[in-house]
């Protein structure tokens, strides 16, 4: 079960900037042996991550890195390679605690995708997306929509690995990992994206919104019909919301119904 503990954790330290100090005084000319607050960093494109074991105390910081040939491999990544390029991915902290990657599952060009927010326990340790108390719920709300696991059905999350303590994860974490949904995306195409929480909603759509005010409407994402819903999770602390996440999933059928009926219009003859 994902939790919502709002906690931070560091990607990865830069290197920090401060004055050199002079004989007999601390930097920005306190005392030597005074408290001194930390100077502020100047704003950077990216942070890089460290590697396992290094540094003091906290992780040795290293110089950011230019994402763009990453970003441009991800891109390019067909099938057979996804996996492994996600199992391999060190791009930011989680990749140092989790036991296995999650890339997803199911059918490889479905007509359905349901991306959640972060792998779990369970997942972390089977390597697939929503398999414990939470992937049953799953399972019966697929079931509601006459759907199963398999070839129209694939499953996925906004990050691939577990955050520690099953936290929601970080902005950072989000974006470093953003690039392999995009992809999947992309290379399943499916008919409809339903977004399965909050997590998932924002990261897709790209705004800073609610559930509540995302749901009951069809929004787009890469020319795309997605739906939001609650995430399983949820649902399984919050009985009542059950109802209204049923809406969703009809608002679901029946977006998915016009959008096999306008497929059909296209076709010739």
């Amino acid at each position: 079960m994902v939790n919502r503990d709002d906690i931070l954790l560091e990607l990865g330290l830069l290197p920090e900037w401060r004055l050199r100090p002079r004989a007999g005084l601390g930097a920005v000319g306190q005392r030597a042996g005074t408290p001194v607050a930390p100077a502020a960093l100047p704003p950077v494109a990216a942070r890089a991550p460290t590697s396992p074991g290094t540094g003091t105390g906290t992780e040795a910081s290293r110089p950011a890195t230019d994402p763009g040939p990453r970003l441009a491999r991800i891109a390019a990544l067909e099938w057979p390679a996804f996996a492994a390029d996600v199992e391999a991915c060190t791009a930011c902290g989680l990749c140092r605690t989790r036991k296995r990657s999650v890339p997803g599952v199911g059918g490889l060009s479905a007509d359905w995708l349901f991306v959640g927010e972060a792998p779990g326990s369970e997942e972390d340790a089977t390597g697939e997306p929503f398999v414990g108390q939470a992937g049953r719920l799953l399972d019966n709300m697929l079931a509601a929509l006459g759907l199963a696991r398999g070839a129209g059905v694939h499953i996925a999350n906004v990050v691939k690995c577990r955050p520690p303590g099953n936290r929601t994860p970080e902005p950072l974490e989000i974006e470093a990992c953003r690039p392999y949904l995009d992809r999947q995306i992309a290379l399943i195409r499916p008919r409809l994206i339903v977004a399965l929480g909050k997590v998932a909603a924002t990261t897709l759509l790209r705004v800073d919104a609610t559930i509540a005010s995302l749901r009951g409407r069809v929004h787009r994402c890469q020319g795309l019909p997605l739906v939001v819903t609650y995430h399983p999770a949820y649902l399984l602390r919050s009985l009542p919301d059950k109802s209204k996440a049923w809406e969703d999933l009809v608002l679901a059928r029946r977006t998915m119904v016009q959008v096999g009926s306008e497929a059909r219009s296209t076709l010739p003859g």
